[in-house]
């Protein structure tokens, strides 16, 4: 694509580019010769604009004479003017503040504070995803007894995170009995993922000489996709404040803010949207007509992972495709990196 542009007109893209994501104005020549040192005539500009439209990366709405930037421009902008922009210590120090403004105390709380904190920091709707745990590592697996007949099955995974299950028994079974099980079923099965777990649980635990508590291990292998059908369910998503985009210009109307709203409910959609990034090496940019359902067809959306071990998310922005790709990008990343590393402890 960089082929397709002059230097000229790589010049004029940006200044109408940085212009109208500024201001959300239609953009004219006088205004991109007057304020952007371009060294060339107004009608220059305007001619340059005309053959950047003709190329399809402006636009101009049918009331105005000043000129948008299509999709194709937002794109051609990331791909090949913005840069690499990284956030200096003073930025990233705020980041890691705000992160750990609110003393979070387990992995969700943190990814959920990730969410606001885009927010603040970037004007856009932060939103973040929950580390998938099929392929989390078990550390430990506990067994407590709640009353005669009910234990509390707690599955203790890599970084912290911690799950629990509720299992009814026929008759209860002596404190030192459970202590006594538990072990053998850490030897069993603490340090595989999850998902082997699942997979061989039967083969894993059918010669266990069990004694009194042979009941609870029948329990496990025949009912192992019961217990453990909470490593399968959907990964929450957490949001930012949408407060911060209602203010922007593409909002203000009462279209554009009903859309906004119905958004953040489609928990569902940006689920599906933010778990197909979770592979992905480094930020992801989709713009405008880039996606695939029509919801986010005026909206770009800015995502990096976040990753400790086996355990990996998505933290990232939803905004208008004016938004200034650069400053957002840097956040983004420096959040996603900040976030691994708090993982850790």
């Amino acid at each position: 694509m960089s082929e397709m542009l002059t230097e000229r007109e790589k010049a004029v893209l940006l200044a109408v580019l940085e212009s109208y994501i500024e201001s959300a104005e239609p953009t004219g020549s006088r205004t991109i010769a007057k304020h952007y040192r371009l060294g060339v005539s107004a009608a220059t500009v305007r001619n340059t604009m005309a053959d950047l439209e003709s190329k399809g990366f402006l636009t101009h709405p049918h009331t105005s004479a000043g000129r948008v930037p299509t999709d194709m421009a937002y794109r051609y902008y990331v791909d090949e003017l913005m840069g690499h922009r990284p956030l200096s210590a003073v930025q990233q120090v705020r980041i890691e503040r705000e992160l750990t403004a609110g003393q979070a105390s387990a992995i969700e709380e943190l990814i959920a504070r990730a969410a606001s904190v885009l927010s603040l920091l970037t004007g856009e709707l932060g939103l973040a995803i929950g580390p998938a745990l099929s392929e989390a590592v078990l550390q430990r697996l506990d067994l407590v007894p709640v009353d005669s007949e009910k234990i509390l099955l707690v599955f203790t995974l890599e970084s912290g995170v911690v799950r629990t299950v509720y299992v009814d028994l026929k008759s209860g079974l002596p404190r030192q009995t459970l202590s006594s099980l538990a072990s053998l079923l850490n030897e069993r099965l603490a340090g595989s993922t999850l998902t082997a777990i699942q997979s061989t649980l039967g083969d894993r635990l059918r010669d266990i000489d069990a004694g009194a508590a042979g009941d609870l291990i029948n329990i496990f292998v025949e009912s192992g996709p019961d217990i453990f059908d909470w490593v399968a369910t959907n990964r929450r998503v957490h949001l930012g404040s949408a407060s911060t985009l209602a203010d922007q210009p593409e909002f203000t109307t009462k279209e554009g803010l009903r859309q906004l709203i119905e958004l953040t409910e489609q928990r569902e959609l940006l689920a599906s949207l933010l778990g197909r990034r979770a592979q992905a090496a480094g930020p992801q940019i989709t713009i405008g007509t880039e996606h695939e359902t029509p919801e986010l067809l005026d909206l770009t959306v800015v995502t990096a992972n976040y990753a400790v071990g086996h355990l990996h998310g998505v933290v990232g922005v939803i905004g208008p495709t004016r938004m200034p790709y650069d400053k957002v990008v840097a956040v983004v990343d420096c959040t996603s990196s900040l976030v691994s590393r708090l993982m850790q402890h």
